[in-house]
């Protein structure tokens, strides 16, 4: 078993270093979502076994494909979600051009949220305080809501289908098992492209994560750019924090002026700043991810803390103003569309996507 942490630890101080070198070597820290890459062929997301098709007809809620959907969150100062409000308490921009809001702009849709988790982080060590908190979250959810599961390592596995059985769900969360390397990049790409075609409901993804990518796929860029084109919106609940205090606890004591020894724990020193580095770098990709998305970055500093989080964030999706509008703008020219939203009452805190791609 100590080899197994060891041969471990090296491997991710490795790819750790890589992701610092390219930091130091002109690597932009953050992507320019309204000139993202295309992304590359990732490989096709499957089922690590055969899971039971729950897809009804009448699952999927039929729109006009002129409509924009746009899930929106709205918070007074206090962080409290508001309620209540109306569409005549909105304003939509489209590319700067006001846009004027459907009839129907509050009407209420079901949401069909992707479970992930990395298999390949501290977080599977607590792998039982995230199934208490995906059955938490699943409970919260309405019975009209779905749900799939992916975990992501060196591969990335689809372990439940969309599937509203609650029973269900909760027995596909005993089929995770531990992994190495993080391919995040990949999985959000794949189940951005995969798990949300031909539904019109609104879509969220929730990752337990790291956020830091072994660099074995594609791009963070390229990650982001999928989950924009799916108009997913993405919660991140990410262990960095945790991960964090560790490494400045061990490195506090190593560089203890009463340690004699600091010399011969160089190799170690240095790797614990890598480390930090890395888990900055990767907390500023994920604050990206979540605002151009519409989402939220959760950073708890214990995994105990998962359960209230995983249920905060059910609240919010039941709370979400599903707003629709049709752009005055028909051009199909495939590009990126910045789209902003806020509230007649400036003292509220609107959280949305920061546009979306209308396809030729």
């Amino acid at each position: 078993m100590w080899l197994m942490r060891a041969v471990r630890l090296s491997l991710a101080v490795l790819f750790q270093i890589a992701i610092v070198f390219a930091l130091c070597f002109g690597q932009e820290p953050k992507a320019k979502l309204t000139q993202l890459p295309d992304a590359p062929a990732p490989p096709k997301l499957r089922p690590a076994k055969p899971a039971q098709q729950e897809i009804d007809p009448g699952d999927v809620i039929s729109v006009d494909t002129t409509e924009v959907l746009l899930p929106v969150t709205v918070r007074d100062q206090g962080g409290q979600i508001v309620t209540g409000l109306t569409p005549k308490d909105f304003l939509v921009f489209e590319d700067g051009v006001e846009q004027p809001l459907s009839d129907l702009s509050l009407r209420p849709v079901p949401v069909d949220v992707v479970l992930m988790v990395d298999t390949s982080s501290s977080a599977i060590a607590n792998l039982d305080d995230f199934r208490r908190a995906a059955i938490g979250f699943a409970e919260h959810l309405a019975p009209d809501d779905r749900l799939s599961l992916i975990q992501f390592d060196d591969r990335v596995k689809l372990l439940q289908d969309w599937t509203n059985n609650r029973v269900q769900f909760r027995r596909s969360l005993n089929r995770v098992v531990p992994g190495m390397f993080t391919r995040f990049n990949d999985a959000v790409m794949l189940a951005s492209h995969e798990q949300f075609q031909g539904t019109n409901t609104r879509r969220s993804i929730i990752i337990l994560t790291d956020g830091i990518d072994s660099g074995r796929g594609g791009t963070f860029a390229a990650a982001a750019r999928a989950a924009l084109e799916a108009q997913v919106t993405v919660y991140v609940v990410s262990n960095t924090e945790i991960e964090r205090v560790k490494k400045q606890t061990e490195l506090g004591a190593l560089l203890s002026p009463a340690d004699a020894s600091v010399r011969f724990n160089q190799l170690r020193i240095d790797d614990l700043r890598l480390g930090l580095t890395a888990l900055d770098y990767s907390e500023q990709n994920l604050v990206n991810l979540t605002n151009a998305t519409g989402g939220r970055l959760y950073k708890p500093g214990s995994f105990d803390d998962l359960s209230g989080i995983y249920a905060e964030v059910a609240s919010e999706l039941s709370h979400q103003y599903a707003i629709y509008y049709k752009p005055t703008n028909k051009t199909r020219d495939g590009r990126f569309r910045k789209v902003k939203v806020q509230t007649i009452e400036a003292r509220y805190r609107v959280s949305a996507r920061a546009g979306y791609y209308l396809g030729k």
